[in-house]
């Protein structure tokens, strides 16, 4: 029977011992292939908006992943996407409202990650000390500044005077470069001008203006506000690159999760003093996008006639992305 034993046991033995040799002498699996870029050209506007994302440059989390990112400093979101177009950007900033106004008329974008989204007055219609607008339903057709024809701002200050039971349709909006809207105030030439941070906290400090309503209340409230996005094709052509840059941007956002180290930053990331960049109020900065949450955008759009047609934002997310 021992002998028998070592009959059967030796070709098992034998089977072993070749298996564990093909096993430690075998090929390894080949190593994921590189991003096809290794820098890449993103725009950047808002410093309040695109805080994390210098912060992270400026600490060197995109280098140490492996990525190469120049911040390209936009003129204007409108500019910015024509770069985009023209491929002098490879990542443009810009609002939610500006990228879906786009996509709706056509631009093939693809979005690769959210920036900001608005936080208690954030942004709001604000008034001139001593004006007699002090309730937004005083005035039936109120005169109302906004920085661009039909973005944000007329988004949500049509929302925010809705709810407080004016007619949004009388709303008659002065379009106004941002350095226009403290003059048109004083002059009277408005009755309450939109405002982001940190302009909002800047004319109370300076001015002793006054907060007429909060826009980031009711159906703006937590409302998402900006963006990063490529052009469709740019996404295709450079997939494994754009994984690496959603991934390393999501760990930049979480350097917006500390409110204090972002009042730090912002004196050195605009022409923001440090007793402003104290006082600002902060929104949050998302790690991922969600389409959830972005299609309130365009369905607000839609609903107040920004959009003629519904936008299925889902649809403009990368398809690794939950949608």
């Amino acid at each position: 029977m021992r002998a028998g034993a070592r009959l059967v046991l030796a070709p098992l033995m034998a089977l072993v011992t070749l298996s564990g040799c093909a096993l430690v002498g075998g090929s390894a699996p080949a190593p994921p292939a590189p991003p096809e870029r290794d820098t890449l050209r993103v725009g950047v506007g808002s410093a309040i908006d695109t805080a994390p994302l210098r912060m992270a440059v400026a600490d060197g989390l995109f280098q140490r992943g492996g990525l190469r990112v120049e911040l390209v400093e936009q003129p204007s979101q409108d500019e910015a996407l024509a770069m985009l177009a023209a491929g002098r950007l490879d990542v443009a900033f810009a609002s939610n409202v500006a990228l879906f106004k786009a996509a709706a008329e056509g631009t093939e974008l693809q979005l690769q990650g959210e920036a900001y989204t608005a936080g208690r007055t954030t942004m709001a219609l604000m008034r001139w000390p001593g004006s007699t607008y002090t309730e937004p339903d005083e005035k039936r057709s109120p005169r109302i500044a906004v920085d661009a024809p039909d973005d944000l701002g007329t988004l949500a200050t049509r929302s925010a005077l809705h709810s407080s039971g004016v007619d949004p349709e009388r709303i008659r909006f002065v379009v106004l470069p941002a350095d226009e809207l403290v003059p048109a105030l004083r002059d009277g030439d408005v009755d309450a001008a939109w405002m982001m941070e940190p302009q909002i906290t800047q004319v109370q400090k300076e001015f002793g203006a006054r907060v007429l309503v909060d826009c980031a209340r009711g159906a703006t409230l937590d409302f998402p506000v900006s963006s990063y996005a490529t052009t469709a094709s740019f996404a295709q052509a450079n997939r494994r690159t754009m994984e690496l840059f959603r991934e390393l941007l999501g760990q930049a956002q979480r350097y917006g999760a500390d409110s204090v180290a972002v009042r730090r930053a912002l004196p050195g990331l605009a022409d923001i003093d440090e007793t402003t960049a104290a006082l600002v109020s902060l929104g949050d900065y998302p790690v991922s996008p969600n389409g959830v949450r972005l299609q309130r955008v365009a369905d607000l759009m839609h609903s107040s006639g920004l959009l003629t047609e519904r936008l299925d934002v889902p649809a403009l997310l990368p398809a690794a992305v939950p949608r």
